[in-house]
C-alpha cells in the first residue's frame, strides 16, 4: 500500500471535467456534511479521466477514475480557480489509488471510465460492476497553443475531521468543446439525485488529452490556515516546440 501522507503525480491523463446546474438543488445540498455548504445553485461537478501507461505516474500505475461531487460556497482555492468541492462519490479502477485516497478521506469504490474518442464525438462513460452508471457525450477540437494551470480544492472526511487538499494542475484545453449530453442512468443508485436539470446548463468545463496533477504531500485539517500564493495566471502560452496546432485530440 502506498503511504498515503506521501505525494503522488500523475502526467498527461485524458480527461474529462466540467459542472452543471442540478435537477433537484436542495437533495444536491443534503450531500454537503456540517460545517460546509452548498453554492446557492446548487452547482455539481463531474471529472472523468484515463491513465493509460505506468509511466504517467510517481506510483499509481495505469488507472481510470471518476469523481463526482458538490460545489462549495467559500472555498475557493488560494488562486482563485473556480470553486471548493467536495467529493461525493469517486470511482477507481485500480487497488492501489483506491487504498492512497480513502486513507485521505475520499469516498473510494471500484469501478471503471472510459473515454473513446472518434473524429470529433467524445464518448465518456462510468461503470459500476460493469453497467454504465454514468455517460457523457461532448463535441470536441483540437489542442492548439493554449495551456490552463492553477489548483482544484477538494474537501474530504476522515475519522469525522474534515481535510481540505489544493491540487495543482496544468492542462492543454480543446477547442471548442461543448458538451451534448449528461445522463445517469441508474436511478436506483445514490448519485441519482446529482443529475443535470432539463434542460442542461453547463456551468464550465474542458477535455484535454494532456492533464498534469499532484496529490500534494498530506492533507490539511479544515481548520488549519492554508498559505497565502500570489494568484496565477489562468492561462500562458505553450512554448513553440510544444504547440499542437491543427493536430486531433489526443495527439
Amino acid at each position: 500500500m502506498l503511504d498515503p501522507a506521501a505525494p503522488q503525480l500523475v502526467v498527461n491523463a485524458r480527461t474529462l471535467l466540467f459542472s452543471w446546474l442540478p435537477a433537484e438543488p436542495d437533495a444536491v445540498a443534503a450531500f454537503v456534511p456540517a460545517g460546509l455548504r452548498a453554492r446557492p445553485d446548487g452547482q455539481v461537478f463531474l471529472c472523468q479521466y484515463v491513465v493509460d501507461d505506468d509511466s504517467q505516474t510517481s506510483g499509481f500505475g495505469a488507472y481510470s477514475c471518476t469523481f463526482l461531487g458538490v460545489s462549495l460556497q467559500g472555498m475557493e482555492p488560494p488562486d482563485g480557480d473556480g470553486p471548493g468541492g467536495w467529493w461525493t462519490d469517486y470511482v477507481a479502477s485500480s487497488t492501489r489509488v483506491r487504498q492512497y485516497v480513502a486513507a485521505r478521506g475520499a469516498p473510494a469504490v471500484a469501478g471503471e471510465t472510459v473515454l473513446d474518442l472518434r473524429g470529433g464525438r467524445l464518448t465518456a462513460e462510468t461503470r459500476l460492476d460493469g453497467r454504465v452508471v454514468i455517460r457523457v457525450v461532448a463535441r470536441v477540437g483540437h489542442t492548439g497553443t493554449e495551456v490552463h494551470s492553477g489548483h482544484h480544492r477538494y474537501v474530504t472526511a476522515r475519522d469525522g475531521e474534515l481535510l481540505i487538499v489544493d491540487y495543482p494542475y496544468v492542462a492543454e484545453p480543446v477547442s471548442p468543446f461543448e458538451i451534448e449530453s449528461v445522463e445517469f442512468l441508474a436511478p436506483e443508485h445514490p448519485v441519482y439525485p446529482l443529475r443535470p436539470a432539463n434542460p442542461l446548463v453547463v456551468c464550465s468545463g474542458f477535455y484535454s488529452p494532456r492533464v498534469s496533477f499532484a496529490y500534494p504531500a498530506r492533507p490539511n485539517p479544515f481548520d488549519e490556515p492554508m498559505p497565502v500564493d500570489v494568484p496565477a495566471a489562468q492561462a500562458h502560452q505553450v512554448p513553440a516546440r510544444r504547440a499542437r496546432s491543427g493536430l486531433p485530440s489526443g495527439s
